[in-house]
């Protein structure tokens, strides 16, 4: 069986404060996640290390980074290492949100180092991949979306890719209030696995879990996790109210 996540993107938002009692209301809820099933909270960096002692001990639940560089270490002020986060028990970390994409430009081949790094330190990436709208619009979506994969994860072995959970965000639905419609959402999840069974055969991309990204919300997420390609969610503003994302965890299947 898949995994199925819930994965709680914070970005820059919230102080230490706010994150704290956010994490400690979530808990409060009582879920306790089945055997596959997990929760995740993807936190600034500040906040991985002295918030993790509010998840020890509770199954299923854990911390993501939400970037790591693409280098292993060196003079590259600022930044953080996936071996530093290795250092510290962060078992994920975020690789290739749209926002990284397009702010910081990064490229293909950089979020395939990035890749690289995190798994080499033992780190599950969770890679992102997504359209934003003019492509939509022009029914180029399958295609930008696919070379996406091609290009930063499809070099790894068989191995390696079966470590990956892969986030689709259509860049058009992040963060503006709208959402892909659930059969959208369902048809670009089959057509990446049906593209990952190309590269790697069907067994394994029946593994891989796909979870969607784009305005997830305590109203849609059943509806969305109930999509037979659908495994979970990365969600963003939704995830910094506790009684939405206690939600949309127990939307999971």
């Amino acid at each position: 069986m898949r995994s199925q996540i819930a994965a709680a993107n914070w970005k820059m938002n919230l102080t230490y404060g706010q994150g704290e009692q956010l994490i400690r209301d979530v808990l409060a809820a009582g879920i306790r996640p089945a055997s596959h099933q997990q929760v995740l909270f993807a936190l600034p960096f500040p906040y991985l290390m002295p918030m993790a002692p509010l998840l020890k001990g509770k199954e299923g639940y854990l911390t993501a980074a939400q970037n790591c560089h693409h280098r292993k270490s060196g003079a590259y002020t600022g930044e953080v290492s996936a071996e530093m986060l290795e250092s510290i028990g962060i078992p994920y970390c975020l690789v290739g949100h749209s926002e990284r994409r397009e702010y910081f430009r990064e490229s293909h081949q950089e979020l395939a180092e990035k890749v690289n790094r995190c798994l080499d330190s033992g780190i599950r990436p969770l890679f992102c991949c997504g359209e934003p709208l003019p492509v939509r619009e022009e029914g180029g979506q399958n295609t930008y979306v696919e070379r996406q994969l091609k290009e930063s994860i499809f070099h790894l072995s068989s191995e390696a890719f079966s470590r990956l959970v892969i986030a689709y965000e259509p860049i058009w639905a992040i963060g503006t209030g709208k959402t892909a419609s659930t059969e959208q959402a369902q048809e670009m999840h089959a057509y990446l696995r049906r593209v990952i069974a190309g590269q790697y055969g069907p067994a394994l991309s029946e593994r891989i879990s796909l979870l969607y990204g784009g305005s997830v919300k305590a109203g849609n997420a059943r509806e969305l996790f109930a999509s037979p390609d659908v495994d979970g969610g990365l969600v963003g503003g939704a995830s910094l109210v506790a009684a939405d994302f206690i939600r949309i965890i127990q939307s999971l299947d």
